[in-house]
């Protein structure tokens, strides 16, 4: 059997690192603050296709920020590092967030039962109205997989 190669193998560390968590930090361009970074912290859902799936509120500053520039990061780390996160994988990936199409029902569903498999209280959410599915398409990606262990993945890789 085939060794994998570092890529390969960072590719897989990568999609089970989002596989693994839920909780990421979504960075967008401030609106109030033209420029700077805006970071709010952000549950996700992954697509069948392994892209962020994410629930966001109208009257979020992050949603605001995304209306004007769809270009944003969202930071994933490995939770079980949090007492040497230094230590610990983390991928920051980095795309363009864009709501689901309300037309296409198919992927309102799909994305509404992947976020409640996850987030069951998203639910309580989703009852006011107010939000909506959103998807990060990943073009590129920042994988620390551990010290000395620092790559940049194409986004295509992740799918």
């Amino acid at each position: 059997m085939a060794t994998p190669s570092a890529s390969e193998a960072a590719v897989r560390g990568a999609r089970a690192l989002l596989a693994a968590e839920s909780i990421g930090v979504l960075s967008t361009i401030s609106v109030h603050r033209p420029g700077f970074p805006y970071g709010s912290v952000t549950p996700y859902a992954l697509s069948a296709q392994g892209a962020p799936l994410l629930l966001l509120s109208r009257l979020a500053a992050h949603t605001k920020n995304l209306l004007a520039d769809p270009r944003a990061s969202l930071f994933v780390g490995d939770r079980s590092a949090a007492e040497d996160p230094q230590a610990g994988a983390r991928i920051s990936l980095l795309g363009r967030v864009a709501p689901l199409p309300a037309g296409d029902a198919p992927a309102v569903e799909d994305a509404r039962g992947r976020t409640l498999a996850v987030w069951p209280r998203a639910a309580d959410y989703l009852a006011l109205g107010d939000f909506s599915f959103w998807r990060l398409e990943i073009e590129e990606a920042r994988l620390i997989a551990g010290f000395g262990e620092i790559r940049w993945l194409d986004g295509a890789a992740l799918r």
